[in-house]
């Protein structure tokens, strides 16, 4: 038996969203991905990596964890400081301890983002045993 299977019963589905207010350090110019002051990018699929661990929250045991292993992410539209995004993100597919999310990004005017993240379950000690 291996040491990454489980018992959890992680049903396609699930949802949960994370929000943020925008600010300065959120911008691309503060992450150095580019040199504009709106959201960047990078912020923005960290923004929806969250959500995803929050559809898990509960669901695996303390000993057990999941890392992001492909994201898959558009950004459609700038998003000025002081704005809201939420970012939601849906329990797609369960395969084995591979988990596939769908995540979308809104503003107070619409779609800023969407995509996919896929994380996969591992034993936390395990995994960070091979850090380098």
């Amino acid at each position: 038996m291996s040491t990454y299977r489980t018992a959890v019963k992680l049903a396609p589905g699930r949802t949960a969203t994370a929000s943020l207010v925008v600010d300065d350090g959120d911008t691309a110019l503060a992450l150095r991905s580019g040199d504009v002051p709106v959201l960047s990018t990078p912020r923005l699929v960290a923004l929806g990596e969250e959500a995803t661990c929050r559809v898990i929250e509960g669901a695996i045991d303390e000993s057990r964890t999941t890392v992001a292993v492909r994201v898959r992410f558009d950004h459609f539209a700038p998003v000025r400081v002081g704005s809201t995004v939420t970012a939601e993100a849906i329990l797609a597919r369960v395969e084995g301890r591979r988990l596939t999310f769908t995540i979308s990004a809104r503003d107070g005017s619409g779609l800023v983002g969407a995509g996919r993240v896929t994380r996969v379950i591992v034993d936390r000690q395990a995994f960070l045993a091979k850090a380098r």
